[in-house]
């Protein structure tokens, strides 16, 4: 990685080390590393701008960690802390913008869409790395943190409507204690793949959804005894 990068990395991973194990500075370079394997099928993109974006997209990522009650929302404030960190090393106008829509559309549960390549290259990487194997063991590393319980019973209609911003399934979780890995899989992961823009991101979506419904299946009839 480049010297120029290197020293953003070291300042997300400063900004992010109070985050959840799911989002620490591992996360961020998986993301950045999808981002650069989706890149490579797309005829013309801004490189730099795709390299700043993934390592900055979950900068406040603590910030809303640190909040119950639903109202931050880490892509919006990111894209603001990104803003004060680029122009601080003096990046162009123009790459800073750009950075800032990136973040500002890159979450799943979102009020801005992604409208440029590059913004959709990280949306699609960042919801890559929420499923298949590695997304089951980041859903059990933050049900462990947060004190949720293994599976839930609850109907996925009641969840919704108790726990998600709005009773929507789209929405932001209001209480991260309250949710479940399979709550999680119901309600967000297994929608995933609708969501993504590239050809090579669905295929691989699809490949990670199925491996994880296979899990939950199986947890499910055990748990259940069945």
């Amino acid at each position: 990685m480049e010297k120029r990068y290197q020293v953003l990395q070291k300042i997300v991973g400063k900004a992010i080390q109070d985050a959840s194990s799911a989002h620490d500075i591992d996360h961020v370079m998986r993301v950045y590393n999808l981002c650069l394997c989706l890149a490579r099928d797309e005829p013309s993109v801004d490189v730099e701008v795709i390299k700043i974006s993934a390592l900055l997209h979950d900068i406040a990522r603590a910030q809303e960690d640190d909040d119950d009650s639903g109202n931050t929302d880490h892509a919006i404030l990111g894209a603001e802390m990104a803003d004060e960190i680029l122009r601080t090393l003096k990046y162009p106008e123009r790459t800073i913008d750009h950075v800032k829509q990136c973040i500002a559309a890159h979450r799943y549960r979102r009020e801005k869409q992604p409208s440029t390549t590059e913004a959709k290259i990280l949306f699609d990487a960042d919801k890559l790395d929420v499923i298949g194997a590695i997304g089951i063991a980041r859903c059990l590393m933050i049900a462990g943190q947060y004190g949720e319980r293994l599976y839930s019973s609850v109907l996925i209609d009641e969840s919704v409507q108790a726990n998600l911003v709005d009773g929507k399934r789209n929405g932001r979780i209001k209480i991260i204690s309250q949710q479940a890995p399979n709550i999680e899989f119901e309600t967000k992961f297994k929608h995933i793949p609708d969501t993504l823009h590239s050809a090579k991101a669905k295929h691989l979506a699809h490949q990670r959804i199925e491996y994880m419904a296979h899990f939950f299946e199986r947890l499910r009839k055990e748990i259940e005894l069945l």
